[in-house]
């Protein structure tokens, strides 16, 4: 049994369905996603949350398992630039993957930097060696295992953090924001999140960052389509209420109007820190109590904004970043001070740059996100939801979007709340528990769950972390700490022996 339709628990479906398993996922929600929703109204559609797909050959290998080819039915178009990074003054900074291209952009901010970003970029090379390569798909589940990696990531240096190692490098400030923001795609602050983040530049430089034609939608579809072909199903508007013990095993679940569903393994793919704080009662809970799930730190929150446009604004780039006046002052008004600040940096995305599909004849679809404190904050945001977005609309028209007021057609809203009610995040945090230090690895929840057996995470979570390829790896996991079929088979055996 798979909670939770995310990449994360489609991604373990199909895993547990190579492996002999017959697995039913069941979601809680009209359609299957997760953070990867698709909102469809007006003729538009809009992805709901994850825009940047990179290393695809963790998507490619699930269409392996599956005795098909990926490319066959998913065009997976890369996108150029990366980014376009726009900074409060109005210059621009393209990052892209050709070698010559990024040298020729940095010394257009600071010559004395292009050989600092060489040896970064080595740096982020051996982080990703050790960081992804050996440690994203391998189970962190006693202090052991952590001890084991220790000197090499004193080595790496992963007690500083993105910012500290992006700054040991590169001295012109706007360029060290340009290669320490990464941290926010997958719900860190750079200057308090683990330099093995890092890693993701030197990902980036080698697969590229991709975009699929039709939406990152069709990516959910076409998972649905390899559980559906192995056998297995999919159940819509199904919500988990409970999971049931039994001798201190995961023993199957308990639906929402009180249905029992028996099952001999679950996976949870619903935020972590909801699993052992709602889904899980505290009488089996020794590690994760409701004081530890409390006091842990948690990611910010997004607000984002869906809009489609009767105009075309065909100088906007596929994926824009939008600098405010401030950088380290901001990011300690979201993550640490939990205030709403008068000013915002913006992730802008307009995937009809590469498919016009998205959108109706002559018109664009956009979404813009800015990254918000959690709901510890305190602020009414059914007071400040559309404040706050005629202000994001507006600077949009100011900077980059002339006449954007007069030219939107569609709109749509997703606020903490949202983050809190829909996608059941505890905090209305976007991206779950924060990966800082003391919260990776070994102190993040474990994919084979500490508390009962037959239990196990999959999603932004658990380790690795959150972010595509990280929701995607923790599926991988998996194989190293999931039970043989033929084991369970035999228990069943057993069990029919002693009951006859």
């Amino acid at each position: 049994m798979v909670i939770g339709s995310g990449f994360g628990g489609l991604a373990a479906a199909i895993r547990l369905g190579a492996r002999g398993y017959r697995v039913t996922v069941l979601e809680r929600r009209d359609q299957p996603g997760g953070r990867a929703y698709v909102y469809r109204q007006d003729g538009f559609t809009f992805d709901g949350g994850p825009t940047v797909i990179t290393a695809p050959f963790l998507l490619e290998e699930l269409w392996e398992l599956c005795g098909k080819t990926m490319s066959d039915t998913i065009d997976m178009r890369e996108v150029t630039p990366f980014y376009r990074i726009r900074f409060h003054d109005g210059k621009v900074f393209d990052y892209q993957g050709d070698p010559d291209v990024m040298r020729e952009e940095i010394r257009k901010f600071n010559p004395d930097d292009v050989e600092g970003y060489e040896r970064f970029l080595n740096m982020s090379q051996e982080i990703f060696e050790t960081g992804f390569e050996k440690l994203a798909h391998v189970p962190f589940g006693k202090v052991l295992d952590m001890l084991k990696i220790a000197p090499a990531m004193v080595r790496l240096q992963s007690y500083r953090t993105v910012y500290s190692l992006v700054a040991k490098y590169i001295k012109d400030e706007r360029l060290r924001q340009v290669f320490s923001f990464h941290p926010l795609l997958v719900g860190g602050n750079p200057f308090k999140t683990t330099s093995i983040y890092t890693l993701i530049a030197f990902l980036e430089r080698k697969w590229g960052v991709h975009f699929p034609m039709g939406g990152t939608g069709v990516l959910v579809r076409g998972l649905v389509d390899l559980i559906e072909g192995q056998g297995n199903e999919v159940q819509l508007n199904t919500e988990v209420e409970e999971i049931l013990v039994e001798q201190g095993r995961a023993a199957g679940v308990r639906l929402k109007g009180g249905q029992e569903v028996r099952a001999d393994l679950v996976v949870s793919n619903a935020d972590s820190a909801y699993l052992y704080k709602h889904l899980l009662p505290a009488r089996y809970r020794k590690r994760w109590t409701d004081r530890k799930v409390d006091r842990a730190r948690y990611s910010m929150s997004l607000f984002v904004w869906y809009f489609g446009t009767k105009r075309k604004y065909e100088d906007v780039a596929h994926h824009t970043i939008l600098l405010g006046p401030r950088y380290k002052g901001l990011l300690d008004d979201i993550f640490e001070k939990k205030v709403l600040a008068d000013d915002f940096s913006l992730y802008l995305h307009r995937p009809t740059a590469t498919d016009p599909s998205l959108a109706p004849e002559g018109c664009e679809a956009f979404y813009v996100l800015s990254p918000v404190p959690h709901l510890d904050s305190g602020v009414d945001w059914e007071v400040e939801r559309e404040r706050y977005r005629k202000k994001i609309e507006t600077y949009l028209s100011e900077t980059v979007m002339p006449e954007l007021g007069d030219n939107i057609v569609s709109s749509h809203v997703l606020d903490p709340i949202g983050f809190r009610d829909e996608l059941l995040s505890v905090k209305g945090a976007a991206f779950g528990v924060e990966p800082v230090l003391t919260q990776s690895a070994y102190f993040r929840p474990h994919n084979k769950s500490e508390e009962i057996d037959r239990l196990f995470i999959v999603g932004a979570g658990t380790h690795p972390g959150a972010g595509v390829p990280g929701v995607l790896s923790s599926a991988k996991v998996l194989e190293q700490v999931l039970p043989e079929v033929e084991e369970i088979l035999r228990e069943r055996g057993q069990a029919r022996v002693q009951a006859g």
